[in-house]
């Protein structure tokens, strides 16, 4: 790897980067973590203290990830998503210690779509899809889909209402809401919300 000071991105020099992988412009991988060989990570990306991202990982731009988090083999997130301090991925669903699986064949996929959020000692269970513009709450658990713009929390994580795209909370009144915030039109069709658009 180039002398830090020629890179296009920030590593701390108590960081360790194995080689070969892609990092973004701009990104800045903080104290104590491993990226490892063959992971793609975007640009504009923090990547905070004691964080791990495992070979075959693929990170989008602008991905915010606290500290003490994991990303392990079979996770994908999106552009713009954001994983709160000590929040959990698996990537196995029947692990066993005398029976490893360590193939990417063993581990299954779990996706992190555009603009969502998991808050912080969040456990996300492999195998399911976080809609765009999600909101998972601290110390969810979550073992089913989260569609797009749900805000989910519990143990196991249940959809409690919806969030606009800046992550307000909207009230819904007759199936339809403005966010307090940005002032974006939503309405409620069937299980999920949708922008409403200007006539």
């Amino acid at each position: 790897m180039k002398a830090a000071k020629d890179l296009p991105f920030f590593v701390h020099e108590s960081a360790n980067v194995d080689q070969p992988c892609e990092i973004g412009p701009g990104t800045k991988i903080w104290h104590f973590s491993h990226i490892m060989a063959h992971s793609v990570i975007g640009a504009r990306c923090t990547i905070g203290q004691n964080v791990f991202v495992a070979s075959r990982v693929r990170i989008g731009n602008n991905v915010k990830i606290q500290n003490n988090v994991s990303v392990y083999e079979g996770v994908e997130l999106e552009d713009n998503v954001f994983c709160g301090p000590s929040m959990v991925f698996t990537n196995v669903n029947t692990p066993r210690s005398a029976f490893p699986k360590s193939t990417s064949a063993d581990y299954v996929k779990t996706l992190v779509k555009r603009g969502a959020t998991i808050g912080a000692n969040a456990t996300v269970v492999c195998g399911h899809t976080i809609g765009e513009c999600a909101f998972v709450g601290a110390g969810a658990v979550v073992t089913k889909d989260v569609p797009a713009h749900a805000v989910v929390f519990g143990n196991p994580a249940r959809v409690r209402g919806y969030a606009c795209d800046c992550g307000e909370m909207l009230t819904l009144e007759s199936q339809s809401a403005a966010c307090r915030s940005c002032g974006k039109l939503w309405v409620k069709r069937n299980d999920s919300i949708h922008r409403e658009q200007a006539s």
